[in-house]
Protein backbone atom coordinates (compact mmCIF):
# COMPACT_ATOMS: atom_id res chain seq x y z
CA UNK A 1 0.00 0.00 0.00
CA UNK A 2 2.78 2.70 -1.06
CA UNK A 3 0.53 4.14 -3.10
CA UNK A 4 -0.84 7.77 -1.88
CA UNK A 5 -4.75 8.15 -1.79
CA UNK A 6 -4.29 11.18 -4.06
CA UNK A 7 -2.68 8.45 -6.75
CA UNK A 8 -6.16 6.75 -6.70
CA UNK A 9 -8.46 7.80 -9.28
CA UNK A 10 -11.52 7.59 -7.06
CA UNK A 11 -10.43 9.80 -4.66
CA UNK A 12 -9.13 12.03 -8.02
CA UNK A 13 -12.89 11.94 -8.71
CA UNK A 14 -14.97 12.39 -5.46
CA UNK A 15 -12.46 15.48 -4.48
CA UNK A 16 -13.96 17.15 -7.97
CA UNK A 17 -17.54 15.98 -6.65
CA UNK A 18 -17.19 17.87 -3.43
CA UNK A 19 -15.99 21.16 -5.40
CA UNK A 20 -19.01 20.57 -8.04
CA UNK A 21 -21.46 19.93 -4.62
CA UNK A 22 -19.99 23.40 -3.10
CA UNK A 23 -21.08 25.48 -6.30
CA UNK A 24 -24.30 24.19 -6.29
CA UNK A 25 -25.28 24.63 -2.80
CA UNK A 26 -24.11 27.95 -3.22
CA UNK A 27 -27.13 28.56 -4.79
CA UNK A 28 -29.77 26.72 -2.38
CA UNK A 29 -31.73 29.37 -0.40
CA UNK A 30 -29.60 30.93 2.16
CA UNK A 31 -32.57 29.47 5.06
CA UNK A 32 -31.01 25.77 4.09
CA UNK A 33 -27.45 27.01 5.28
CA UNK A 34 -27.82 24.90 8.48
CA UNK A 35 -30.15 22.21 6.98
CA UNK A 36 -29.88 20.59 3.54
CA UNK A 37 -26.98 22.26 2.55
CA UNK A 38 -24.93 21.87 5.39
CA UNK A 39 -26.10 17.96 5.16
CA UNK A 40 -25.11 18.00 1.57
CA UNK A 41 -21.89 19.22 2.09
CA UNK A 42 -20.69 17.04 4.66
CA UNK A 43 -21.67 13.67 2.77
CA UNK A 44 -19.73 14.76 0.05
CA UNK A 45 -16.80 15.95 2.06
CA UNK A 46 -16.81 12.32 3.99
CA UNK A 47 -16.59 10.68 0.76
CA UNK A 48 -13.00 11.54 -0.07
CA UNK A 49 -11.88 12.15 3.60
CA UNK A 50 -12.36 8.25 4.31
CA UNK A 51 -10.89 7.04 1.30
CA UNK A 52 -7.88 9.07 2.38
CA UNK A 53 -8.50 7.95 5.92
CA UNK A 54 -8.65 4.27 5.47
CA UNK A 55 -5.51 4.56 3.18
CA UNK A 56 -3.68 5.42 5.76
CA UNK A 57 -4.77 3.00 8.46
CA UNK A 58 -2.22 0.71 7.45
CA UNK A 59 -4.39 -2.08 7.00
CA UNK A 60 -6.38 -3.75 3.58
CA UNK A 61 -9.20 -4.67 6.13
CA UNK A 62 -9.34 -1.06 7.48
CA UNK A 63 -8.88 0.42 3.81
CA UNK A 64 -11.95 -1.75 2.65
CA UNK A 65 -14.06 -0.50 6.07
CA UNK A 66 -13.01 3.16 4.82
CA UNK A 67 -14.10 2.75 1.31
CA UNK A 68 -17.48 1.28 2.57
CA UNK A 69 -17.94 4.10 5.05
CA UNK A 70 -17.26 6.36 1.79
CA UNK A 71 -19.92 4.49 -0.03
CA UNK A 72 -22.60 5.05 2.39
CA UNK A 73 -21.62 8.60 2.13
CA UNK A 74 -22.35 8.72 -1.00
CA UNK A 75 -25.86 6.96 -0.52
CA UNK A 76 -26.52 9.61 1.81
CA UNK A 77 -25.58 12.05 -0.59
CA UNK A 78 -27.86 10.24 -3.67
CA UNK A 79 -31.18 11.04 -1.00
CA UNK A 80 -29.85 13.94 -0.34
CA UNK A 81 -30.07 14.98 -3.61
CA UNK A 82 -32.75 13.51 -4.61
CA UNK A 83 -34.66 15.57 -1.91
CA UNK A 84 -33.09 18.43 -3.25
CA UNK A 85 -35.04 17.85 -6.24
CA UNK A 86 -38.51 17.77 -5.44
CA UNK A 87 -38.14 21.00 -3.38
CA UNK A 88 -39.67 23.78 -4.98
CA UNK A 89 -36.92 26.05 -4.39
CA UNK A 90 -34.24 23.86 -5.67
CA UNK A 91 -35.65 21.94 -8.23
CA UNK A 92 -34.68 24.59 -10.88
CA UNK A 93 -31.15 23.92 -10.71
CA UNK A 94 -29.54 21.68 -13.09
CA UNK A 95 -28.39 18.63 -10.97
CA UNK A 96 -26.96 16.36 -14.22
CA UNK A 97 -23.13 16.99 -14.06
CA UNK A 98 -23.35 16.12 -10.07
CA UNK A 99 -25.38 13.02 -10.66
CA UNK A 100 -23.20 11.61 -13.30
CA UNK A 101 -19.60 12.10 -10.99
CA UNK A 102 -21.67 10.42 -8.10
CA UNK A 103 -22.83 7.62 -10.05
CA UNK A 104 -18.89 6.98 -11.38
CA UNK A 105 -17.82 7.49 -7.95
CA UNK A 106 -20.03 5.01 -6.62
CA UNK A 107 -19.18 2.66 -9.21
CA UNK A 108 -15.46 3.30 -8.66
CA UNK A 109 -15.80 2.80 -4.78
CA UNK A 110 -18.22 -0.77 -5.22
CA UNK A 111 -15.56 -1.93 -7.64
CA UNK A 112 -12.69 -1.14 -5.47
CA UNK A 113 -14.39 -2.55 -2.38
CA UNK A 114 -14.83 -5.94 -4.48
CA UNK A 115 -11.82 -6.11 -5.92
CA UNK A 116 -10.30 -5.80 -2.13
CA UNK A 117 -12.61 -8.37 -0.81
CA UNK A 118 -11.72 -10.75 -3.23
CA UNK A 119 -8.29 -10.11 -3.40
CA UNK A 120 -8.34 -10.95 0.27
CA UNK A 121 -10.83 -13.63 0.72
CA UNK A 122 -13.42 -11.41 2.83
CA UNK A 123 -16.72 -11.12 1.08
Amino acid sequence: MSQSYRDLLVWKKSFHLVIEIYKLTEKFPKEERYGLTSQIRRAAVSIPSNIAEGRYRGSMKEFQHFLRIAFGSGAELETQLEIAKHLQKTNQLDYTQINNTLSEVMKMLNALIKKLSSSSGNE
